[in-house]
């Protein structure tokens, strides 16, 4: 695992982005997801040999190191939950905000893992 510049208080250091280090952190960070993490990597494996391209797999380390990155940052996380909440609210500012915030969250994380 990495280090990463101060972003606030982390859970654990970024991972590196090979499967077997996303996987031990996710099962830290969020572990309630490792069975939709083994599901979707082994749909993104078959993907590959089926079109024989790495994109799938290179798409499924880019979305899981983005999660994480999310899940390992208790801010960052907050945001996204307080996001995802409001995305459906009666008071259309509200949801349009909450959509920007969505956005902004998967964003900073996709740059900071690289993506």
């Amino acid at each position: 695992m990495s280090t990463q510049a101060d972003h606030g208080r982390e859970l654990i250091p970024r991972p590196e982005q090979t499967p077997d280090a996303l996987r031990a952190a996710l099962a830290v960070v969020d572990p309630s997801r490792l069975e939709e993490m083994q599901a979707t990597k082994d749909d993104a494996f078959a993907k590959a040999v089926e079109w024989q391209s790495l994109s799938p797999v290179q798409s499924w380390v880019l979305t899981w190191a983005r999660d994480i990155e999310i899940a390992r940052r208790p801010e960052l996380s907050a945001c996204l939950s307080r996001a995802r909440a409001n995305l459906e609210h009666e008071d259309s500012v509200i949801a349009r905000e909450a959509l920007r915030e969505l956005s902004a969250v998967l964003d900073e994380a996709m740059k900071a893992v690289g993506g």
